[in-house]
């Protein structure tokens, strides 16, 4: 019998938890997302190894079954996984299972979770310029008859939308499955829940112009007030197609 065949999480956690090697267990996804999880979820699993620490439970390196998946790695390659990366919303909101570090793993994970002011800008300043690009591009497209592309301009809108408003408050944006789960917790300083995301809602499935005109001039002024206005007024008089008319 393989050993993707016999483990299970409990029985790995209970191995791991037994191992002096192993310095801290991160469970991630839907199981430390609490409200989320259904029957088809599988425990994703961060399996942390001390520096220079041999184990035989490297021999569960790339176990992936529907119940346990395994990401066994040092502690330096935990520090740096999603920083940057696809990770770090799936780290920021993981839950620490395992902490021999007197704490340690849990603060690697809050540092996963801020942004720090200067990367929070200058990300904020990037997603800003790419949300106003896809938002002229959709306006344009609706204006000249491109019904398609206008709308799906409209929804990479939302997608760079949401970037610039979690990188503003320094945080990660979350996947779209947890966007709700995060807004109901956590929501965005100066945005009402609904709102945004009724907008979003109407915006991807129909490219509503006056929608994406009326969402555009509230970013506009947060964005002008957290220091963006260069980023605006690169666009020069194009940014007048984005305002209300």
């Amino acid at each position: 019998m393989t050993a993707q065949q016999a483990i299970t999480y409990d029985t790995f956690v209970e191995l791991a938890t037994a191992d002096s090697a192993v310095v801290g267990l991160v469970l991630k996804g839907s199981r430390a997302h609490e409200g989320m999880t259904t029957e088809h979820s599988d425990h994703d699993l961060y399996v942390v190894l001390e520096a220079g620490a041999t184990t035989a439970l490297t021999r569960f390196a790339g176990h992936r079954t529907p119940e346990l998946d395994l990401v066994i790695l040092s502690l330096d390659e935990f520090r740096a996984a999603g920083m940057p990366g696809f990770e770090r919303y799936a780290l920021a909101r993981a839950r620490v299972v395992l902490d021999r570090l007197d704490g340690g793993i849990a603060q690697i994970l809050a540092g996963k979770a801020r942004l720090d002011t200067d990367e929070a800008f200058r990300e904020a300043g990037e997603w800003l310029d790419a949300y106003a690009n896809s938002l002229y591009r959709s306006v344009k497209n609706d204006r000249d008859g491109h019904a398609l592309a206008a709308r799906l301009d409209a929804a990479d809108s939302i997608r760079f939308l949401l970037e610039l408003l979690f990188a503003l408050d320094r945080r990660p944006r979350p996947y779209n499955k947890y966007l709700e789960w995060e807004l109901a917790r956590f929501p965005l300083p100066g945005w009402e829940t609904g709102m945004l995301l009724d907008a979003a809602d109407h915006i991807t499935g129909t490219g509503d112009v006056s929608t994406q005109r009326r969402l555009f001039a509230r970013v506009e002024a947060v964005a002008r007030r957290a220091g963006h206005g260069a980023v605006l007024d690169a666009w020069g008089e194009d940014v007048d197609l984005m305002r209300p008319q």
